[in-house]
């Protein structure tokens, strides 16, 4: 059950007190330019339903802190999973290492009274034996919409995490973070072929939504609805031609290709393609780029990042125009700009860096059918899967899910085995058109980085790129 005050998950009587937490931060971190003690609790939960019958069921809790000091541009870090004034003071002994600050101490975050989501634990409301009931319904109901279909699998899952950011300046944030998340998997079968449809959803909120009828329904439509196309789809055309993509989900291309080379450590230390060049043009007129973490309940929101900094909106590329970058605490004060609430850790064991919330292109004022009648020879790319990427260069690879052939304005047949390939910078400026449906994604994304993983979130509207590599078999 979630107690009436979840705080005190982190805090234990004979353990450690707010007012001791602050002591231990003030103390172990009096030599450093800046840094924090970063208290967490974890309750999460997994179902996995396969081959008819549930084959996972997972649940684990746990509790830690991580100590960092800064000092510099040096970083000293420690972790333990357990919370006590004593274990803290043994990991301040690492921070003795730092070379002491030489100039006065970071100003703290300002404070934040936005909450973005609920406080409840998605994990409490719902029984166990109503959960593994819904990934029951909805393989019955899978196989049920057509006998093509010869596997089904559903996923669901949930956490519920306590965090508190202590710093020595008496600063103290806390954040309740629920997050959600169902998957289906379908594989259709016609005449010796198999092809897969996949759909996800979820966001920082509790099960309720994903237990109505109507959304899991709509998670198997639309894997059902993917793997049948797939199982009409010819060999993918290659070469340079028009690429439409759609909108929504599609957004991890910008994601993967151009939001990585937009967060502050890669441009501090040059290794980004878009290091330098603040106020040149990156992309097409009409290209806007923005990352903002403080939209309610989306999966990539946060009420306040990882080092206390409150989310906003930051305008990346606005009208083609590099505007900025996403900073967390350290790359920001290295670089003489203010943190965006861009710093964040996948958990208490790992330490704070810039990273992404939910990253996505503005609307523009084009219709998403007239995009498609200027396609004269091309293909439509609905939704994406894997892809690989690298930093420096901003080159990329993508592989499509869901893509159809384009001639002389019309969809034409489903095509299998077609990747994207570029780079970045160069896709911005290639933009002719952009539709007015941004959309963003239904709540899936991780993002990782670093060895660390993090829920994200992406969009876009309908995007018409020029000249772009299609890498196909045909």
């Amino acid at each position: 059950m979630t107690p009436a005050d979840p705080r005190s998950l982190l805090y234990r009587s004979g353990q450690l007190s707010p007012e001791e937490a602050q002591a231990v931060a003030r103390d172990t971190l009096a030599r450093c330019d800046d840094g924090e003690l970063y208290l967490q609790f974890i309750a999460s939960e997994s179902f996995g339903f396969d081959d008819g019958r549930l084959k996972t069921a997972d649940y684990s809790r746990d509790a830690g802190f991580g100590l960092r000091g800064v000092s510099g541009e040096m970083t000293g870090f420690a972790h333990a999973n357990e919370i006590s004034a004593a274990a803290i003071r043994r990991a301040g002994e690492t921070l003795q290492l730092l070379d002491p600050a030489r100039g006065s101490p970071a100003a703290a975050p300002r404070q934040n009274n936005r909450h973005l989501y609920t406080d409840a634990s998605p994990l409490d409301a719902i029984p166990f034996a109503e959960k593994v009931a819904l990934l029951e319904r909805i393989d019955a109901a899978a196989r049920a919409r057509d006998p093509r279909v010869s596997q089904v699998s559903a996923s669901l899952s949930g956490s519920w995490s306590v965090v508190e950011i202590v710093r020595a300046d008496g600063f103290v944030a806390t954040d309740i973070r629920p997050l959600v998340r169902l998957n289906v998997g379908i594989v259709a079968e016609s005449n010796g072929r198999r092809e897969t449809g996949n759909f996800g959803m979820g966001g920082r909120w509790l099960y309720d939504k994903l237990f109505e009828e109507a959304s899991w329904n709509h998670a198997i439509d639309t894997a059902l609805g993917q793997a049948l196309v797939n199982l009409e789809s010819v060999d993918a055309p290659a070469g340079e031609m028009t690429v439409l993509l759609g909108p929504g989900w599609p957004g991890v291309l910008l994601h993967e290709a151009v939001g990585h080379g937009l967060e502050g450590d890669f441009n501090r230390k040059g290794t980004s393609a878009f290091s330098g060049r603040i106020g040149e043009r990156v992309g097409a007129p009409g290209v806007t780029v923005v990352d903002d973490g403080s939209i309610t309940g989306r999966r990539g929101s946060l009420s306040v990042d990882d080092e206390g900094t409150p989310t906003q909106e930051t305008v990346l590329i606005e009208d083609g125009i590099l505007k900025g970058y996403m900073q967390d605490r350290l790359n920001a004060r290295l670089m003489g700009v203010a943190a965006t609430g861009n710093g964040r850790r996948e958990d208490y064991a790992h330490a704070p860096m810039p990273r992404m919330t939910n990253t996505f292109m503005r609307g523009g004022n084009d219709d998403p059918a007239e995009l498609l009648s200027r396609v004269k020879d091309g293909i439509f790319a609905k939704s994406f899967g894997g892809g690989q990427v690298d930093i420096v260069s901003g080159k990329f690879v993508f592989s499509c899910t869901e893509a159809y052939r384009v001639e002389n304005g019309r969809l034409g047949a489903p095509i299998k085995g077609a990747t994207l390939i570029g780079d970045g910078p160069s896709v911005l400026t290639r933009v002719t058109g952009i539709g007015n449906d941004m959309a963003l994604d239904e709540g899936v994304g991780v993002c990782g980085k670093g060895g660390q993983s993090v829920p994200a979130g992406v969009g876009q509207p309908t995007l018409l790129i020029e000249g772009l590599t299609v890498g196909g078999t045909a």
